[in-house]
Order: structure tokens, then sequence, then C-alpha cells
């Protein structure tokens, strides 16, 4: 579950938050915990190891490259970027999860926790669930569409928007504008979104 900085309207409030990524497992993407291995630097099915519209498996302990019709392939690659994820272009607001790839091990978290990273690509399942599409509760970035609840100690989190989640959602984002003035009247928070337009305007739900 992804957790993302927010501002409140009514008082200006910093949330402070960490940019997680899109880690998601049990009810959400169905994505593996913990830290899985890639099998060498090329899969066999591409000149770039997990390159664009390659797929991967999925499991607790390896992630390997498969062919998209094989019984096995889980998330299909959407974007691939060299260098830190920080350090590169955003994934896809569809995006389900990111996964980091280093030349042995990959880590499936927003800031690589230490790895060197060789890169990322940006997943989005085969199948639903897609925690990516707006109001699904996860996915590597926050987008118009989806909605967040107060988690404590300054920090909002992404949940299902029909709450179908463990929390119930308290706000949506309903806009992306490019300085906070440009929200509606009635906005309730400001969410960080990043991009060309950085500031999220959420209301109440």
């Amino acid at each position: 579950m992804r957790t993302t900085r927010a501002r409140a309207a009514c008082g200006g409030v910093l949330l402070a938050a960490l940019a997680l990524a899109g880690c998601q497992w049990g009810g959400d993407s169905g994505a593996a915990s913990g830290r899985p291995t890639l099998t060498g630097t090329a899969g066999g099915h591409g000149a770039v190891f997990l390159g664009a519209d390659d797929c991967a498996s999925r499991g607790r302990e390896r992630v390997t490259e498969v062919p998209c019709g094989s019984e096995r392939a889980a998330a299909r690659v959407i974007a691939r970027h060299d260098g830190p994820v920080g350090d590169g272009p955003a994934c896809p607001g569809r995006s389900d999860y990111v996964l980091h790839i280093s030349e042995s091990r990959p880590s499936v978290d927003e800031d690589g926790d230490g790895e060197v990273s060789r890169g990322y690509a940006c997943m989005r399942n085969l199948e639903p669930p897609h925690p990516g599409d707006p109001g699904g509760g996860g996915g590597p970035r926050t987008v118009v569409g989806d909605c967040v609840y107060g988690a404590g100690r300054g920090e909002v989190r992404e949940t299902p928007c029909d709450a179908s989640g463990p929390r119930s959602p308290e706000y949506r984002v309903v806009a992306a504008v490019a300085v906070r003035t440009a929200c509606a009247p009635g906005t309730a928070l400001y969410v960080s979104l990043g991009g060309a337009h950085p500031v999220g305007c959420a209301i109440r739900v």
C-alpha cells in the first residue's frame, strides 16, 4: 500500500510521508513480498533483460523473464529505464508496480533499499486486479481518481475507492494542477503527484 505526501488544505499542515513504490501484495496486486532474485542478466527472450513488452513471472524468492504466452507469465513490462528510479522518468500511471533490477537481484520497492540498480521496469499485471488504475488503491504513482486515508503520524495512504480494502477512503483526488491555488474551492487536501502537474486536489468522500 503506497504512502504519499499531502497537505491539509484547511491548515497547511504537512502530512509527511515516504514515496513507497508499488510492491503490492495480498489483496492489492499479488506482487511478491520480500526481495526476489532474477536469474542472470539476460533472460534469453530479448536483447534487454525485462525490456519493454517482455513478461515476468512472480514469486517470493525468484522473478524471471518468461514468454508472455507462458502459464508462468504474471506481468508485462510497459516501460523500462536505466539507472535508479529517482533519477529517471516516472512510470506510466497505469503501472501496477515497479521492479528494480540490479545485476543479480531486484527490489520491489520505490527506493531500492540500498541496492545498486541497473534499472527499473514499470510492470502491469496481465490479469486483474490492477491497483495502478485510478481508484485501484495502489501502484507506484498517485493519479487523479485515486483515494487516500489518514494513516496517522502525518501520513496518508492509498486505498481502493470502492471500499474493498481494509481501510475506507477519506479523500479522492479529483484534479491535477500546477499550483495549489489552481485547485477548486472545497479542496480538503493537497496530494503530491509529481510530473508537470504535481499538485493533486482532493475532496472528502
